[in-house]
């Protein structure tokens, strides 16, 4: 059995869609975050799976060759990701001293 473009997505789309419900489920600051990089990394799947299986038409310059251009931009996509997870972790950590919380509900506003 070969894996195909499909498979990718089904699990793409599965991953999505956990990351999604964590997202809309939970109440855990934390989890929360680790559920939208799960959403962001099921989109970086979809891209590297329909960059994969995009080969070159018969007759052009790259015939038979797969498109690298969206592996390229998964490689900033990360990058950008990496900047935010340490961005919102330092906002989470300034939230938890000085509510001693990481719970949405308790936190009514980010003033001090």
């Amino acid at each position: 059995m070969t894996i195909t473009l499909n498979h990718y997505l089904l699990v793409s789309g599965l991953l999505f869609a956990i990351g999604f419900a964590g997202v809309l489920l939970r109440r855990n600051i934390i989890t929360i975050f680790m559920c939208l990089e799960l959403m962001l990394n099921a989109a970086n799947l979809s891209l590297v799976a329909f960059s994969r299986f995009n080969v070159g038409a018969p007759g052009t310059p790259n015939e038979g060759l797969p498109n690298f251009n969206a592996q390229v931009l998964v490689f900033f996509i990360i990058t950008v990701a990496a900047a935010e997870v340490a961005v919102g972790l330092a906002i989470i950590v300034a939230l938890f001293r000085a509510r001693q919380t990481t719970h949405v509900e308790d936190i009514a506003s980010l003033k001090f």
